[in-house]
């Protein structure tokens, strides 16, 4: 597909019927977070996949938004190998995170394969819950499947503001 209709046609998906991603398909969205860019390349990501039941669950504790997807991938990254920025205020570590996020998120439309990006849950406990390392912190959970009969996106998917009114030349 073209980038420019994986972007246009890319929506989050809030439906998801029972079929599990191949795994071939899980693996090139996985190569495609892989390859994301990192600062310094620390490549502090860590992926998790999640698709057994007992873990679905236990997700499902923590948040009321997954969607039924038969496949999740935990969004972590170490936080202890990040690069910290001049001014010591922010650190490369959720930014990092982020960009690998899309990456997955762009190779998931690529694929085929729907996805929606979940962050209405309490990281620490979620984590605690699954047993990450103390010294992860997740940035958000992707819902991955494919999307169930009527599902869509929201009616409002293709209302964009105008650049101007949001890109400013300094």
């Amino acid at each position: 597909m073209e980038f420019k209709e994986v972007i246009k046609n890319r929506y989050s998906c809030k439906k998801y019927d029972s079929k599990k991603v191949s795994k071939e398909q899980l693996e090139a969205i996985l190569e495609a977070g892989r390859l994301a860019p990192t600062a310094k390349n620390l490549q502090e990501q860590h992926i998790y996949v999640v698709e057994s039941e007992e873990v679905l669950a236990k997700i499902d504790k923590h948040t009321p938004c997954r969607y039924g997807a038969p496949t999740v991938l935990v969004v972590a990254f170490d936080k202890n190998n990040v690069f910290t920025y001049p001014g010591d205020k922010r650190d490369s570590g959720v930014e990092d995170a982020a960009i690998v996020a899309t990456h997955l998120i762009l190779a998931a439309a690529d694929e085929g394969v729907d996805s929606c990006w979940l962050n209405y849950f309490d990281p620490d406990a979620l984590a605690k819950e699954l047993g990450l390392p103390e010294n992860e912190e997740i940035l958000m959970l992707l819902d991955l499947g494919y999307a169930a009969d009527g599902a869509g996106p929201l009616p409002n998917h293709d209302s964009r503001k105008p650049l101007a009114e949001t890109v400013s030349y300094l």
